[in-house]
């Protein structure tokens, strides 16, 4: 999928994910909420966004 967002704060904004509770990774790194304004995104970078689910 093709974004504008520059960031990872930006994407999930982007994607109307903000405020969320999703866990992030970018290329199989894990990416904690207190980091996602400073992780730059680039060309082909590959973001996994992960949302919790109920059951067992």
């Amino acid at each position: 999928m093709e974004v504008t967002a520059e960031s990872l704060d930006a994407l999930l904004r982007e994607l109307n994910l903000e405020g969320q509770a999703v866990a992030t990774a970018v290329n199989g790194d894990f990416v904690p909420r207190s980091l996602r304004a400073e992780k730059l995104l680039i060309e082909n970078d590959h973001v996994e966004v992960v949302a919790p689910m109920q059951g067992g």
